[in-house]
């Protein structure tokens, strides 16, 4: 494996699978994570793992609700919560070791994250769950991703999409000229103000050098494969 250490980003949405039904969870695609997380285990790679919670609260819905901003981000934080523990009860049927831990204090259900307790799950090759965003509002779970990869000292965040192969130059869904980047800079990414990440989160990232990979997790094994070290997706970063 190329890498020893992690952060794996799962949106809440591509938990849902290709056809999004009154489900908010698919079960093959839990499982189908859940097997290749187990693989990287088995092989010695220490993982770190934050689910956003778009399958079940959007931002949208904000003003649909006139629901305020801070409240709606605090219902954010509580459906990754609900995405970790589902994940979590996926990892266990597998035999995984593994830990959620709640930037909310939520102590009935998950452990309240703790720095130096994480870093001696993941030492104990422990699967971390990181729930609960940043435990802020106004920031997403792309920055709470590219947060706790910082102080975990992980070696790359994998920004697993669905139906996403990278970083284009424009919207590919929209132009049918749009260009993907094999690798981008930090600076480009930042100047372009290329969307497919939270800016924020890449900044974040370029402040800790700490370098992210964004691929389409539809792909077969392809978060295996990406620890593997082969060419999936966009590389982010300042190692061109």
């Amino acid at each position: 494996m190329k890498y020893n250490r992690i952060l794996l980003k799962l949106s809440g949405e591509a938990l849902m699978g290709e056809e999004k039904s009154s489900k908010v969870l698919n079960k093959d695609v839990m499982f189908e994570v859940g097997k290749q997380v187990k693989t990287l285990v088995e092989n010695g790679v220490e993982i770190g793992i934050v689910i956003g919670g778009g399958n079940i609260f959007r931002g949208k819905y904000c003003e649909e609700l006139s629901i305020e901003r801070t409240p709606a981000d605090y219902m954010g934080m509580v459906a990754t919560i609900f995405n970790s523990l589902a994940f979590k009860a996926v990892l266990d049927a597998l035999g995984v070791a593994n830990v959620v831990m709640s930037a909310i204090n939520i102590n009935q259900v998950c452990e309240p994250y703790i720095y130096l307790k994480a870093l001696k799950h993941l030492s104990n090759k422990k699967v971390v769950i990181f729930a609960g965003g940043t435990g802020n509002p106004y920031f997403s779970t792309d920055t709470a991703s590219a947060l706790r990869a910082s102080e975990m000292k992980a070696d790359v965040i994998l920004m697993a999409k669905n139906g996403v192969d990278g970083v284009y130059n424009k919207d590919p869904n929209k132009y049918k000229d749009a260009v993907k980047y094999d690798k981008i800079s930090y600076d480009e990414i930042l100047y372009k103000k290329l969307e497919v990440i939270d800016l924020n989160a890449v900044t974040l990232c370029q402040s800790n050098k700490i370098n992210l990979i964004i691929f389409n997790m539809d792909e077969k094994d392809a978060i295996i494969n990406v620890v593997k070290g082969q060419e999936i997706g966009t590389f982010v970063g300042e190692e061109m």
